[in-house]
């Protein structure tokens, strides 16, 4: 066999063993849909149908209920718009504090610099498990149960060290040339940060966002203990699907195809950002 022919069946075998891969993890998201669009007897029927006539019912269940005849709106637009009001203002904050933080540590001379930047990573050492209980009596003394406040300052919190640590390592790789030139031309460090540097690091800031906004997004845990119906989640509400009789496992996937899409929408929105390198456009030297 030639040297061309086995390169050739080399990168065939490559791209067929992406696919097998990409199709195993592609898999639950297509069972997931396919159940969402599936009758409650399809969603149960044993072998699993792949041929249905698909309904959109569990999707109107998902936004409207009916009691007496009577239709009216159920919770899950409102635990939607908490998702995104709580997820957006604590990913704003978390973003804009970290720059600040990671552009200090990363430029000037700070006393005990690697003691305070292990004393943020340390934030993150702890279970959620392992603190929900205190921080739930202290915000039962401060009075922020149930409110998007308390959601917010507790996911920036959760959400300061990544930001700091994963910006910090982008501006690194900034060059430091770049913001002498800036000051030179009688810019403040405030205007460097938001003018030369994060334009540069348009790919951390990118890379940060996804991963911090995921993380709220997909958090349970304090949303559920700390949280009420006034602040309740999308991810709380899609652990709350009950049928009259068992569970609608049809609602339950049209709630998380919902659930998931403004991830998925956000990350391709991204993409673009996400894939470019950190240093485009810079001077090396």
């Amino acid at each position: 066999m030639s040297l061309r022919r086995k390169r050739a069946l080399r990168k065939k075998l490559k791209i067929a063993l992406l696919v097998v891969i990409t199709a195993i993890y592609m898999f639950p998201l297509y069972w997931m849909v396919v159940t969402s669009l599936k009758t409650r007897i399809d969603a149960f029927t044993i072998p699993p149908k792949w041929i249905f006539k698909p309904t959109l019912d569990n999707y109107i269940g998902v936004f409207q209920v009916e009691t007496y005849g009577f239709k009216s709106f159920t919770e899950f637009p409102q635990n939607l718009l908490n998702s995104f009001l709580i997820g957006g203002v604590s990913l704003a904050i978390a973003i804009t504090l970290g720059s600040l933080a990671a552009y200090s540590f990363s430029r000037f001379r700070i006393k005990g610099k690697d003691t305070w930047l292990f004393f943020i990573l340390s934030m993150r050492f702890l279970p959620p498990a392992a603190v929900v209980i205190p921080i739930y009596l202290f915000y039962g003394i401060l009075g922020l149960l149930n409110t998007h406040i308390g959601l917010i300052l507790l996911y920036t919190m959760f959400n300061m060290p990544f930001a700091v640590w994963m910006m910090k390592g982008f501006v690194d790789e900034i060059p430091r040339d770049l913001d002498e030139a800036a000051l030179m031309d009688g810019y403040s460090r405030m205007r460097v940060l938001r003018g030369v540097v994060l334009p540069l690091a348009t790919t951390g800031l990118a890379a940060t966002a996804v991963f911090c906004l995921i993380t709220v997004w997909n958090e349970f845990l304090f949303a559920y203990i700390l949280g009420g119906l006034g602040t309740r989640t999308a991810a709380v509400a899609v652990a709350t699907v009950r049928g009259e009789v068992g569970i609608n496992w049809g609602q339950i996937a049209a709630k998380e195809v919902i659930f998931v899409t403004p991830i998925v929408i956000f990350t391709f929105l991204l993409q673009r950002h996400l894939l470019r390198g950190i240093t485009f456009g810079t001077v090396k030297g």
